[in-house]
Protein backbone atom coordinates (compact mmCIF):
# COMPACT_ATOMS: atom_id res chain seq x y z
CA UNK A 1 0.00 0.00 0.00
CA UNK A 2 1.24 3.58 -1.15
CA UNK A 3 0.73 5.57 2.77
CA UNK A 4 0.86 8.97 2.59
CA UNK A 5 1.76 10.65 5.99
CA UNK A 6 0.34 14.42 6.15
CA UNK A 7 0.93 16.65 8.90
CA UNK A 8 -1.50 19.67 8.67
CA UNK A 9 0.06 22.89 10.37
CA UNK A 10 -2.33 25.91 10.26
CA UNK A 11 -0.41 28.82 11.35
CA UNK A 12 -2.73 31.48 13.23
CA UNK A 13 -3.69 30.25 16.71
CA UNK A 14 -5.90 31.58 19.34
CA UNK A 15 -3.78 30.73 22.36
CA UNK A 16 -0.08 29.96 20.52
CA UNK A 17 0.15 32.31 17.44
CA UNK A 18 2.34 31.32 14.76
CA UNK A 19 2.52 27.78 16.39
CA UNK A 20 4.25 25.09 13.88
CA UNK A 21 7.04 27.52 14.08
CA UNK A 22 7.11 27.89 17.86
CA UNK A 23 10.94 26.69 18.95
CA UNK A 24 11.15 23.06 20.76
CA UNK A 25 14.88 22.60 22.03
CA UNK A 26 16.24 24.78 18.88
CA UNK A 27 13.96 23.60 15.88
CA UNK A 28 10.56 24.59 15.16
CA UNK A 29 7.58 22.38 16.44
CA UNK A 30 6.89 21.07 12.28
CA UNK A 31 9.88 20.42 12.39
CA UNK A 32 10.02 18.03 15.55
CA UNK A 33 6.54 16.48 14.02
CA UNK A 34 8.33 15.77 10.87
CA UNK A 35 11.10 13.86 12.31
CA UNK A 36 8.85 11.80 14.12
CA UNK A 37 6.52 10.67 11.20
CA UNK A 38 9.75 10.50 9.02
CA UNK A 39 10.78 7.84 11.56
CA UNK A 40 7.79 5.68 10.72
CA UNK A 41 8.01 2.41 8.96
CA UNK A 42 5.42 2.43 7.00
CA UNK A 43 4.22 5.69 5.36
CA UNK A 44 5.71 5.71 2.00
CA UNK A 45 6.12 10.18 2.28
CA UNK A 46 5.35 12.43 4.86
CA UNK A 47 3.98 16.04 3.51
CA UNK A 48 3.24 19.38 5.85
CA UNK A 49 0.28 20.55 4.04
CA UNK A 50 -0.10 24.56 5.19
CA UNK A 51 -1.62 27.88 4.66
CA UNK A 52 1.60 29.87 5.04
CA UNK A 53 4.35 30.50 3.62
CA UNK A 54 6.28 31.00 6.23
CA UNK A 55 5.67 27.47 7.34
CA UNK A 56 6.25 26.31 3.56
CA UNK A 57 9.39 27.80 3.54
CA UNK A 58 10.11 26.34 7.30
CA UNK A 59 9.92 22.86 6.18
CA UNK A 60 11.50 23.00 2.68
CA UNK A 61 14.81 24.76 4.44
CA UNK A 62 14.66 21.46 6.76
CA UNK A 63 14.39 19.14 3.71
CA UNK A 64 10.94 18.51 4.06
CA UNK A 65 8.11 18.26 1.65
CA UNK A 66 5.61 20.86 1.97
CA UNK A 67 2.50 21.78 0.09
CA UNK A 68 0.68 24.98 -0.14
CA UNK A 69 -3.27 24.96 0.82
CA UNK A 70 -5.59 27.10 0.83
CA UNK A 71 -6.31 29.33 3.80
CA UNK A 72 -9.90 29.26 4.24
CA UNK A 73 -10.12 25.73 4.80
CA UNK A 74 -12.18 25.34 7.90
CA UNK A 75 -11.15 22.36 9.44
CA UNK A 76 -7.79 20.31 9.12
CA UNK A 77 -9.69 17.40 7.00
CA UNK A 78 -11.07 19.69 4.47
CA UNK A 79 -7.14 20.31 4.27
CA UNK A 80 -5.84 17.05 4.18
CA UNK A 81 -8.66 16.47 1.31
CA UNK A 82 -7.05 18.80 -0.73
CA UNK A 83 -3.87 16.99 -0.59
CA UNK A 84 -5.69 13.86 -1.16
CA UNK A 85 -7.41 15.36 -4.60
CA UNK A 86 -3.25 15.99 -5.79
CA UNK A 87 -1.83 12.72 -4.92
CA UNK A 88 -4.23 10.32 -6.82
CA UNK A 89 -1.59 7.28 -5.88
CA UNK A 90 -1.95 7.34 -2.32
CA UNK A 91 -3.91 4.19 -0.58
CA UNK A 92 -4.08 5.33 2.99
CA UNK A 93 -3.75 8.79 4.25
CA UNK A 94 -2.47 9.20 7.66
CA UNK A 95 -3.60 13.11 9.64
CA UNK A 96 -0.68 13.43 11.85
CA UNK A 97 -1.48 16.65 13.93
CA UNK A 98 1.33 19.27 13.61
CA UNK A 99 1.39 20.05 17.28
CA UNK A 100 2.12 16.50 18.71
CA UNK A 101 6.27 16.91 18.83
CA UNK A 102 6.27 13.77 20.72
CA UNK A 103 4.13 11.65 18.58
CA UNK A 104 5.84 7.90 18.60
CA UNK A 105 6.63 6.45 14.80
CA UNK A 106 4.95 3.34 16.34
CA UNK A 107 0.79 4.82 16.60
CA UNK A 108 1.52 5.97 13.28
CA UNK A 109 2.73 1.85 11.81
CA UNK A 110 0.11 0.71 14.41
CA UNK A 111 -3.09 2.98 12.21
CA UNK A 112 -1.54 1.80 8.90
CA UNK A 113 -1.49 -1.73 9.99
CA UNK A 114 -4.82 -1.80 10.75
CA UNK A 115 -5.51 -1.34 7.02
CA UNK A 116 -3.15 -4.43 6.27
CA UNK A 117 -6.27 -7.36 6.64
CA UNK A 118 -9.70 -5.51 6.12
CA UNK A 119 -10.19 -4.04 2.56
CA UNK A 120 -13.55 -3.01 4.45
CA UNK A 121 -11.89 -0.17 6.91
CA UNK A 122 -12.73 3.15 6.23
CA UNK A 123 -11.24 4.96 8.97
CA UNK A 124 -9.30 4.26 11.90
CA UNK A 125 -8.24 6.23 15.27
CA UNK A 126 -6.37 5.56 18.17
CA UNK A 127 -7.40 5.99 22.34
CA UNK A 128 -5.36 5.17 25.03
CA UNK A 129 -6.47 4.85 29.26
CA UNK A 130 -7.20 8.41 30.86
CA UNK A 131 -5.95 9.49 34.01
CA UNK A 132 -8.77 10.56 36.56
CA UNK A 133 -7.42 14.06 36.79
CA UNK A 134 -8.53 14.28 32.89
CA UNK A 135 -12.23 12.93 34.09
CA UNK A 136 -14.00 16.36 33.91
CA UNK A 137 -11.97 18.22 31.30
CA UNK A 138 -14.01 19.11 28.11
CA UNK A 139 -10.68 19.69 26.13
CA UNK A 140 -9.96 15.91 27.19
CA UNK A 141 -11.96 14.20 24.24
CA UNK A 142 -13.32 10.37 25.46
CA UNK A 143 -14.58 7.79 23.65
CA UNK A 144 -16.90 4.82 24.06
CA UNK A 145 -16.38 1.99 21.65
CA UNK A 146 -18.15 -1.70 20.77
CA UNK A 147 -16.96 -5.06 21.78
CA UNK A 148 -15.33 -5.60 18.40
CA UNK A 149 -13.52 -2.23 18.49
CA UNK A 150 -15.07 0.53 16.97
CA UNK A 151 -16.53 3.95 18.28
CA UNK A 152 -19.77 4.26 19.54
CA UNK A 153 -19.29 8.10 20.77
CA UNK A 154 -16.81 10.50 21.26
CA UNK A 155 -17.54 13.20 24.09
CA UNK A 156 -15.94 16.07 25.79
CA UNK A 157 -18.06 15.06 28.84
CA UNK A 158 -17.09 11.77 31.10
CA UNK A 159 -18.43 8.52 29.37
CA UNK A 160 -19.15 6.16 30.27
CA UNK A 161 -20.61 7.73 33.27
CA UNK A 162 -19.72 5.62 36.17
CA UNK A 163 -23.34 5.08 38.15
CA UNK A 164 -22.52 1.51 38.38
CA UNK A 165 -19.37 1.05 40.35
CA UNK A 166 -19.75 -2.19 42.27
CA UNK A 167 -19.15 -4.29 38.38
CA UNK A 168 -17.63 -7.36 38.56
CA UNK A 169 -13.48 -6.30 38.32
CA UNK A 170 -14.57 -2.90 38.97
CA UNK A 171 -15.74 0.06 37.16
CA UNK A 172 -15.19 0.39 33.56
CA UNK A 173 -11.48 2.51 32.38
CA UNK A 174 -12.26 5.86 30.97
CA UNK A 175 -10.60 6.03 27.22
CA UNK A 176 -9.09 9.33 26.15
CA UNK A 177 -9.13 9.57 22.38
CA UNK A 178 -6.05 10.65 20.56
CA UNK A 179 -6.15 12.84 17.70
CA UNK A 180 -4.40 10.71 14.97
CA UNK A 181 -6.15 9.41 12.19
CA UNK A 182 -5.96 6.90 9.21
CA UNK A 183 -8.27 6.93 5.92
CA UNK A 184 -8.43 5.14 2.68
CA UNK A 185 -7.87 8.17 0.36
CA UNK A 186 -11.62 7.23 -1.50
CA UNK A 187 -13.41 7.60 1.36
CA UNK A 188 -11.61 10.90 2.97
CA UNK A 189 -12.32 12.72 0.37
CA UNK A 190 -15.89 11.12 0.44
CA UNK A 191 -15.91 12.46 4.23
CA UNK A 192 -14.38 15.99 3.83
CA UNK A 193 -17.94 16.62 1.41
CA UNK A 194 -20.47 15.29 4.01
CA UNK A 195 -22.84 18.01 5.48
CA UNK A 196 -22.04 18.66 8.66
CA UNK A 197 -23.73 17.24 11.85
CA UNK A 198 -25.89 18.17 14.53
CA UNK A 199 -23.75 16.42 16.93
CA UNK A 200 -20.60 17.87 15.91
CA UNK A 201 -21.40 20.74 16.06
CA UNK A 202 -22.68 20.63 19.56
CA UNK A 203 -19.56 18.71 21.14
CA UNK A 204 -17.08 20.48 18.25
CA UNK A 205 -15.86 16.86 17.11
CA UNK A 206 -15.70 16.56 13.31
CA UNK A 207 -15.22 13.02 13.85
CA UNK A 208 -18.99 12.35 14.99
CA UNK A 209 -19.97 13.42 10.99
CA UNK A 210 -19.10 9.70 10.21
CA UNK A 211 -20.68 8.27 13.12
CA UNK A 212 -24.06 10.32 12.08
CA UNK A 213 -23.65 9.98 8.86
CA UNK A 214 -23.43 5.98 9.73
CA UNK A 215 -20.01 5.23 9.14
CA UNK A 216 -17.59 3.00 11.36
CA UNK A 217 -14.28 4.41 13.11
CA UNK A 218 -12.02 1.77 14.20
CA UNK A 219 -10.47 2.72 17.58
CA UNK A 220 -7.10 1.11 18.45
CA UNK A 221 -5.60 0.96 21.67
CA UNK A 222 -2.63 2.43 22.87
CA UNK A 223 -0.38 3.06 25.95
CA UNK A 224 1.12 6.15 23.93
CA UNK A 225 0.45 9.25 25.82
CA UNK A 226 2.05 12.66 25.06
CA UNK A 227 1.90 16.43 25.54
CA UNK A 228 -0.18 18.64 22.77
CA UNK A 229 0.83 21.75 22.20
CA UNK A 230 -2.18 24.40 22.48
CA UNK A 231 -1.16 27.09 25.34
CA UNK A 232 2.24 28.71 26.03
CA UNK A 233 2.34 26.67 28.97
CA UNK A 234 2.35 23.35 26.90
CA UNK A 235 5.49 24.36 24.99
CA UNK A 236 6.67 25.16 28.31
CA UNK A 237 6.04 21.42 29.13
CA UNK A 238 7.38 19.66 25.88
CA UNK A 239 10.54 22.08 26.01
CA UNK A 240 11.31 20.60 29.62
CA UNK A 241 11.02 16.76 28.24
CA UNK A 242 13.78 17.50 25.51
CA UNK A 243 15.83 19.46 28.31
CA UNK A 244 15.37 16.02 30.20
CA UNK A 245 16.56 14.19 27.47
CA UNK A 246 19.61 15.99 27.07
CA UNK A 247 20.65 15.91 30.32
Amino acid sequence: MNILCVIPARYSSTRLPGKPLALIAGKPMIERVYERALAAKRPTAVLVATDHELVYQAVRAFGGQAMMTSPGHATGTDRLAEVAEKYTNADIIINVQGDEPLIAPAVIDLLAGAFDHDPGLNMATLMTEMDKEEYNLPSVVKVVTSLDGYALYFSRSLIPYPRNSKLPGGPLPVYKHIGIYAYRRDFLLQYAAMAPTPLEATESLEQLRALEHGYKIKVLKTDFTSIGVDTPEDLEKVNEYFRRQNR
